[in-house]
């Protein structure tokens, strides 16, 4: 029945805290800095308003949805999130990377500022004083170093059995990522840069050819049973919210004397069926409403398959050649806003399923891991103090 709407080819040392939401980051929301900033522009002086005008309308500020009233608060507190965190995670990579101890000289971890991910400019150690549980700077023959602490060594071991539990699910999810490339391969660079994305362990490694100074990593047999989309298997449980999903319209002259019904069922015929994500992209003339369906269903799928069901930009180009995309892509995701929400700003953008989440921007379905990075993410945001009263509480003192 799903076929009507797509075409034929195709262990602890501390007790855990008690269940709570992810923690909120204590740094505004980027649009409401921007907003609060531009309330100002008034009451500067002549150049300095002009300065900051600049940097409003700058790629690095101005948001990707110019719209206020189109912006949904709770998907940009996500992505806000995950910028208060980004030293947690980075870091937390980073280190445990290195052979025991996990250590490196503080000297050393200030100049990777992108492979620790603090601020350019900024001290290392302030970042990491930030979360004294997971991170100490311990002094080893009189050089200060940036080192894990062993209660996050415990958490990386936890980390390691989840990702042992789920290797059979993420095999699957990267045999139908090959399956949506138009080859049915891809680099193994790509992978290792989208791992955190896909929910691919950190000791997923590239080993670089000699030969040709890549690897890459190709699909050996077509499965029928994975070529079906998210789409196509909520079709079967919701066809009329599937239906809502998408709309492809046709521009029709102002002359054309279509009443709103009309209109609809004019959007239906172009919008329906689909094309199935697992077809070839390659086959497809770029310019074709075939190919634009395509194109998003991939987008969709690919989506479909992260953790945390959105994904920045950068993550989602890696992949432009094997999924076929082009450089109208962003004008194409724009256009289904029921599907999609575009969060962040003109320079840095995430991508958002927006049926994936409840209205308070919460993942309506969670993996295994994105329940462990919200434990880690609420263990960052104690002090030594809260874990004092945690045992005490624990304990029953």
């Amino acid at each position: 029945m799903a076929r009507r709407l797509f075409c034929a080819t195709r262990a602890l040392l501390l007790p855990a805290p008690a269940p709570a939401p992810a923690p909120t980051p204590t740094s505004a929301s980027s649009a409401a800095a921007a907003e609060a900033a531009a309330s100002l522009l008034p009451l500067l002086p002549c150049k300095r308003r002009k300065k900051l005008l600049r940097k409003l309308n700058s790629p690095r500020v101005a948001p990707i949805e110019p719209e206020a009233a189109r912006r949904v608060p709770a998907l940009d507190a996500v992505l806000d999130r995950d910028t208060a965190f980004r030293f947690l995670h980075r870091a937390r990579s980073f280190l445990s990377s290195l052979p025991p101890p996990h250590r490196i000289p503080l000297s050393e971890a200030g100049k990777l500022y992108r492979e620790l991910g603090f601020p350019r400019g900024r001290k290392v150690s302030r970042s990491a004083t930030r979360h004294p549980l997971l991170f100490h700077l311990p002094v080893v023959d009189s050089v200060p170093h940036l080192a894990l602490t062993p209660f996050m060594c415990s958490l990386l071991e936890e980390e390691r059995r989840i990702h042992d539990d789920l290797l059979p699910s993420r095999v699957r999810a990267v045999r139908k990522l090959l399956m949506l490339t138009a080859h049915r391969r891809v680099p193994l660079a790509k992978l290792h840069h989208c791992r955190a994305v896909l929910g691919l362990p950190d000791d997923f490694r590239v080993v670089v050819d000699p030969r040709d100074g890549r690897h890459i990593l190709e699909l050996a047999r077509w499965d029928p049973a994975l070529a079906v989309s998210a789409l196509e298997r909520d079709f079967v449980v919701d066809e009329s919210r599937v239906r809502r999903t998408f709309r492809f319209a046709v521009p029709h002259r102002r002359l054309m004397p279509l009443d709103a019904e009309d209109a609809d069922r004019l959007d239906t015929a172009t919008t329906f069926p689909l094309v199935s994500p697992y077809t070839n992209g390659a086959l497809l003339k770029p310019w074709t409403h075939e190919a634009e369906k395509y194109r998003v269903g991939v987008v969709h799928e690919f989506l479909s398959l992260t953790l945390e069901k959105h994904a920045m930009i950068h993550h989602i180009v890696e992949f432009k050649e094997e999924f076929c995309l082009t450089r109208h892509m962003y004008e194409s995701l724009q256009k289904q806003n029921r599907a999609f929400y575009l969060a962040g700003t003109e320079m840095n953008w995430a991508l958002f399923l927006r049926a994936a989440y409840d209205e308070n921007g919460v993942l309506k379905e969670k993996d295994p891991l994105v329940l462990f990075n919200e434990k880690l993410q609420q263990y960052a945001c104690m002090s030594k103090m809260d874990s004092r009263e945690n045992m005490i509480d624990a304990a029953g003192l």
